[in-house]
């Protein structure tokens, strides 16, 4: 998890993200808004580590205006066999967050000595593909589920599913605007034994049958979510492992209160949820919890993880 010491409106990501909101009333000060995002910020590390999920925050740039830089599963992936890869990002003040030298050393740290796959140059030519916001990962089945937007190349999706041995499930999402949807990992999630989407923001029939054809191939139980749901970040959820071998499920207090009975009864099943208040980081910077975290798996705790 990245600090968010620069959170704030951003004006570059705010043309392909329709989910970003200008501040209310009470949050008119660029300072208001930084203290309210991180409070949001450090209370969900709080409950995090209290359900013994282990954390590790790197501190996001002060030299650079970086206000996502809370969503740093963007700019970098890390892998079971030890392979860190960098991605293309789309607006310049996003290109800022990359740390790859801190963050190759917070992971020695893990006993790691990661492998880089640096992907960034292709920003310069506009391919773009910002990690696991554009791609959701079973990482078991090695399948990459993705969609096309500004943010996320179908070239570019490709190229990584050669390069890291993964198949690619591709389709196009739309919102109720029939604007596509910035990143995939709001459109859906994949945990172990079950899927949520928004199916019907897939208006080809095709796309759609193919999409749940597949993850019901890879035994997933699925969950389907409303654009009432999707809009309150339903899809944003990731599936984890506490140092204690339990299962949870992250996901956002709007998420949860968004879930209908029925579907939090189908997610019990696979883990305890666990909702996490971040209302200032939702409605201001467009992404939810799973976009504030970015998976790393340490060398000593590999097969268990698998």
């Amino acid at each position: 998890m990245v600090a968010p010491e620069q959170f704030g409106f951003n004006d570059q990501t705010a043309k392909t993200n329709t989910f970003q909101q200008q501040p209310a009333e009470e949050l008119t000060s660029p300072m208001r808004i930084r203290d309210a995002a991180r409070g949001e910020f450090h209370n969900m590390v709080n409950i995090l580590k209290s359900h013994q999920i282990r954390v590790l925050v790197l501190a996001s740039k002060s030299d650079q205006s970086t206000p996502d830089a809370v969503f740093p599963n963007n700019w970098f992936s890390h892998h079971l066999q030890d392979t860190l890869v960098l991605y293309p990002m789309l607006t310049p003040n996003r290109r800022a967050e990359r740390q790859p030298a801190l963050l190759v050393d917070m992971l020695k740290g893990l006993a790691c000595n990661p492998a880089v796959l640096d992907l960034s140059p292709h920003e310069q030519d506009g391919m773009i593909l910002e990690g696991t916001g554009s791609m959701v990962l079973d990482r078991a089945h090695k399948v990459a589920f993705a969609m096309e937007s500004p943010r996320t190349n179908e070239q570019m999706v490709h190229e990584w599913c050669r390069r890291m041995g993964y198949t690619a499930c591709f389709f196009h999402a739309y919102d109720t605007r029939r604007v596509p949807i910035y990143h995939t990992n709001v459109f859906m999630n994949v945990g172990d034994g079950f899927a949520m989407a928004c199916f019907e923001a897939i208006p080809d029939r095709t796309e759609r049958t193919r999409l749940e054809g597949t993850l019901r191939d890879l035994g997933k139980e699925i969950v389907p979510l409303s654009f009432e749901q999707l809009y309150a970040f339903c899809g944003n959820m990731l599936h984890l492992r506490s140092q204690q071998g339990q299962t949870k499920i992250a996901l956002s207090q709007t998420a949860m209160d968004a879930l209908t009975q029925r579907q939090c009864e189908q997610l019990a099943r696979y883990g305890e949820l666990m909702p996490i208040p971040i209302p200032t980081i939702e409605r201001i910077g467009g992404g939810s919890v799973r976009c504030m975290l970015a998976e790393v798996f340490p060398r000593r705790t590999e097969q268990a993880a698998a």
